[in-house]
C-alpha cells in the first residue's frame, strides 16, 4: 500500500508539473505581450513592467523564464487581473470556497440518494419500483444541465416563487466574505441575524445543488444497482442465507459493503463530471464561484484570471481523483492484491 500510495502521489506531482508547463506556454499562445499575459502588468506602466521583466527573467532563455514563473506560482504570486487589477490568487480563494460548497453538497446528496435508490431497485428487481427508478434515472441523465436548470428555475422560482433565481444570499444581509462558502461565513460572523441569513442562504442554495446532483445521482443509482445484483449472486450471500441470517443483516453486513467497491471507484469520475457541469450552473444561477469567474475571464480576455482558474480546477480534479484511488485501494484489500499481481 505504501508503494502504491507513493507511486500515485508521484504521478500526481508529475501531472501537476506538466499542467504548469501548459499554463506557462499559454502566455505565448495568447495574443498580446507574454509578460502582460503572465502578470497582468501592461507595458504602459513602464516602472512596474520593467520590475516584472526582471522578476520573471524575460531577458533570458525560456527555460529560465519558466523557472521564475514556477517560483512565483508556488509563492502565490499568480499575477493580477487585467480588468480589476487585483491579485489573482487573492480572488481565487473565496471563489474556490463557493465552488466547493456547491460541489461537496451536490456529491453528498447524489451519494446518499444514489446508493439508497440503487439498493432499493436491486432488491426489487423487475418490479414496478425497479422499473420506475431506472426509467427516471435514465431520463434524468439524458437531460442537459443547462436545460434542467432553466426548467427548474421556471417551475420553482418563477411559477411557484419558492426560491430566488440567482446569487448566494440576499444582499440586505451584510455577511463578510471569509471562506467564500456562504454557510460557513454566516456561522463565522457575529451578526445578530445569523439565523435569518442562514435560512435565506439555504433558500438560495438548494436549487443549484439539486441541478448539479442529478447527473452523478443517476449514474450512482445504476452503478449501485448493478453492483448489488452482482453481489447477490455470490456464494457467500447464498451461504449466509443458508445459515438462516436475516435479509437485513445479509444486506448490511455482507451485501452493501462489497457492492460499494465499484461505487467508490466511480466517485472520482463523477466528481470530474460535476466540476464540468458546475461551470454552467454557476453561470445560470449567477453563483460567485470559479466557474462563472472563469467564463467571465474568457469574455473579457483576462488571461491571468483564465490561467489561474484553469490551474485551480484542473488541480482540484486531479487531487480528488488521487484521493479517491488511495481510499479505494486502502479500504479494499482485494484491490491491492490485484494491483500488486499486475506488476
Amino acid at each position: 500500500m505504501i508503494y502504491y500510495s507513493l507511486r500515485r502521489l508521484f504521478l500526481l506531482v508529475i501531472t501537476l508539473w506538466l499542467l504548469t508547463i501548459f499554463i506557462f506556454l499559454l502566455n505565448y499562445l495568447f495574443p498580446g505581450d507574454p509578460l502582460t499575459n503572465m502578470t497582468g502588468i501592461r507595458a504602459g506602466d513602464e516602472f512596474a513592467y520593467n520590475i516584472a521583466r526582471q522578476a520573471y527573467a524575460f531577458d533570458q532563455s525560456i527555460f529560465t523564464q519558466y523557472w521564475h514563473f514556477l517560483e512565483h506560482l508556488l509563492s502565490g504570486n499568480w499575477g493580477q487581473s487585467l480588468v480589476t487589477q487585483r491579485p489573482v490568487f487573492d480572488d481565487i480563494l473565496p471563489l474556490l470556497g463557493a465552488t466547493l460548497e456547491l460541489s461537496i453538497l451536490a456529491m453528498l446528496i447524489s451519494l446518499v440518494f444514489g446508493v439508497s435508490l440503487g439498493l432499493y431497485a436491486a432488491l426489487n428487481l423487475h418490479r414496478p419500483a425497479d422499473t420506475i427508478i431506472m426509467g427516471i434515472s435514465l431520463s434524468a441523465y439524458s437531460v442537459p444541465v443547462f436545460w434542467l436548470a432553466q426548467l427548474l428555475i421556471l417551475l420553482f422560482a418563477v411559477k411557484l416563487g419558492w426560491t430566488p433565481i440567482s446569487s448566494q444570499i440576499n444582499p440586505l444581509f451584510d455577511i463578510d466574505v471569509v471562506t467564500g462558502s456562504i454557510l460557513t461565513d454566516i456561522v463565522l460572523s457575529d451578526v445578530p441575524y445569523r439565523a435569518a441569513a442562514f435560512a435565506d442562504a439555504l433558500n438560495h442554495l438548494w436549487l443549484p445543488v439539486i441541478v448539479l446532483a442529478v447527473m452523478p445521482l443517476t449514474m450512482l443509482i445504476r452503478i449501485t444497482r448493478d453492483a448489488m445484483l452482482d453481489v447477490l449472486q455470490k456464494n457467500y450471500i447464498r451461504a449466509a442465507r443458508a445459515r438462516g441470517l436475516s435479509e437485513a443483516r445479509i444486506m448490511l453486513r455482507h451485501g452493501l459493503p462489497n457492492a460499494m467497491q465499484p461505487v467508490v471507484r466511480q466517485l472520482g469520475l463523477q466528481f470530474s463530471i460535476l466540476m464540468s457541469n458546475i461551470i454552467i450552473a454557476e453561470m445560470i444561477f449567477n453563483w460567485p464561484g470559479i466557474g462563472s469567474w472563469l467564463v467571465k475571464s474568457i469574455y473579457e480576455r483576462d488571461y491571468p484570471v483564465l490561467q489561474g482558474g484553469l490551474l485551480t480546477l484542473a488541480a482540484l480534479i486531479l487531487l480528488v481523483n488521487v484521493l479517491v484511488e488511495l481510499f479505494h485501494a486502502w479500504h479494499y484489500p482485494q484491490v491491492r492484491k490485484e494491483l500488486y499481481a499486475e506488476r
